[in-house]
């Protein structure tokens, strides 16, 4: 799986180039800046891009729009962005064009390797990740109408976890109920929030998200 690394702190770099080639991913340029980033994932058409937001020479938004840009121009383009703070309106961003294949995580999430990797593989294979710590935030600050509000408690606890990026078997263990239970919850949360049910599963998914960053 080829990947294209953009961080500008040159430890961090390095650090994600070794790791994520420990796990036999082919990291086929790792820069430090966004004009980088976007001549590479143009020269290289990577199967995932790793970008932390911050980036020279405002250390704002820079990587997160070099990444927004680089799905415009390449529809769908898997994208795991890297933030050292919890912004709503990065995930919104990010997801905002509907086609999946994003994820976006704090960089503390880095220390835990298994989840990191697991995190870049999702991403990679057309999934969405999100940080626990921005499904918390986003929770906290959800209207008390709009289609999420229709959502039981446990319906939304499910698409929290949903909104990691979790499967039904993943969800139903943290839970601890049985995953027959958590395919029923799910077919709840789509039909509540006015999912298509003609769609496939891995694209309800994406949407149901979606609605839920944009309560």
């Amino acid at each position: 799986m080829r990947v294209v690394i953009a961080e500008d702190l040159a430890l961090l770099r390095d650090g994600l180039t070794r790791l994520l080639e420990a796990y036999g991913f082919d990291v086929v340029a790792a820069v430090a800046d966004a004009d980088a980033l976007a001549s590479s994932l143009r020269a290289h058409e990577p199967d995932v891009a790793v970008v932390d937001v911050r980036m020279p020479p405002t250390f704002t938004d820079e990587g997160l729009r070099a990444a927004i840009t680089a799905r415009e121009e390449r529809p769908g383009l898997p994208v795991l962005v890297l933030s050292q703070y919890v912004e709503q309106l990065y995930a919104r961003e990010l997801l905002g064009s509907g086609d999946g294949a994003v994820g976006y995580l704090l960089k503390d999430r880095v220390a835990d390797v298994v989840t990191f990797v697991e995190a870049v593989r999702s991403v990679a294979a057309g999934g969405t990740v999100l940080d626990p710590e921005v499904v918390s935030a986003l929770i906290a600050r959800a209207p008390g109408d709009g289609p999420v509000a229709r959502l039981t408690p446990r319906e939304r606890e499910v698409l929290g976890l949903m909104a990691e990026g979790r499967s039904n078997a993943a969800i139903a263990a943290a839970l601890f109920v049985t995953e027959k239970a958590i395919s029923k919850h799910t077919s709840n949360i789509f039909m509540k929030l006015d999912l298509d049910p003609d769609d496939d599963g891995s694209n309800r998914r994406v949407m149901a998200v979606i609605t839920y960053l944009q309560a």
